[in-house]
């Protein structure tokens, strides 16, 4: 552990993996609240690989990575939102058909343009081998993301908790959606280098549910999952420098393992009051 800390300040890549973990672990820990009290959490795990495509072609254009995975993440979402409202499919499996359809299209462009090996660093994620470039658009993503969730806290608060409630006074809940679709497709493409596009859904959901069975207000269950998350990501990263194996994958066990044991205490807390009042 020592060794870990001394190289956090001796190793540029590390130090920079160690900031990023954090960052990210705090955007996705916000952000995932809001996806699971919507109900969107199977929407998350669509827009996570609905953004592949838009990587392929941002890296065959030589553009920004953001721009390619955003246009892509919101053409999916609408995509949902259109076949939803305009057919007999059910949301469930308008998001099985959209998310599958874009991720097959994006597996067939990287392999089209990149090797394999970069097709496994963005499914999986590579924290240990982030750019510079990539260092500061993740943190200027997240920034971002993070201000538009303190100015529109309260329209967010209230559309998330009563729909019909907000529609009576006069908030735009079709454009609160889709912002908060926006919000995910900017999470996604943050979190793309640290866990990657198949496990950044878990990033987003595990600490959020895991801040659900402790938290009574929507302030406090983002700050604990903000907090879950983040100590996953440390503790990821610790583990995948030490022993040389993959961050992303990791990082994703480490939060699994805070929620069972965040579950398991509501669990013992729960049975324990039924106990002392029979």
């Amino acid at each position: 552990m020592v060794d870990f800390l001394q190289h956090l300040f001796d190793y540029k890549f590390l130090n920079h993996a160690f900031i990023l973990s954090i960052i990210v672990g705090i955007v996705c820990g916000t952000v995932g609240c809001l996806i699971i009290l919507r109900g969107l959490s199977l929407m998350g795990d669509a827009m996570s690989h609905a953004v592949l495509p838009g990587v392929a072609l941002s890296y065959y254009f030589a553009v920004p990575m953001f721009f390619g995975a955003l246009v892509t993440g919101m053409v999916a979402s609408f995509f949902i939102g259109f076949i939803t409202k305009n057919s007999k499919t059910k949301p469930d499996a308008a998001i099985g058909i959209s998310f599958t359809a874009f991720l097959a299209s994006g597996v067939i462009l990287i392999s089209l343009i990149n090797s394999t090996t970069d097709l496994y660093h963005i499914l999986f994620g590579n924290l240990l081998a982030v750019t510079n470039e990539t260092f500061w658009s993740t943190i200027g993503v997240s920034v971002f993301v993070m201000v538009l969730i303190i100015v529109f806290y309260r329209p967010l608060m209230i559309s998330t908790f009563d729909p019909t409630f907000s529609r009576l006074s006069g908030l735009k809940t079709t454009f609160l959606h889709y912002f908060v679709m926006l919000l995910l497709s900017l999470v996604t493409v943050a979190s793309i280098q640290t866990v990657g596009i198949i496990l950044v859904v878990a990033l987003l959901i595990t600490p959020a549910s895991a801040a659900f069975l402790i938290a009574k207000r929507l302030s406090t269950m983002m700050i604990i999952s903000s907090l879950i998350s983040t100590i996953s990501a440390i503790i990821g990263l610790y583990f995948s420098y030490i022993y040389n194996i993959p961050s992303g994958a990791t990082i994703v066990l480490c939060a699994f393992s805070i929620y069972i044991i965040i579950f398991i205490y509501k669990k013992l807390t729960i049975l324990t009051r039924k106990g002392q009042t029979t």
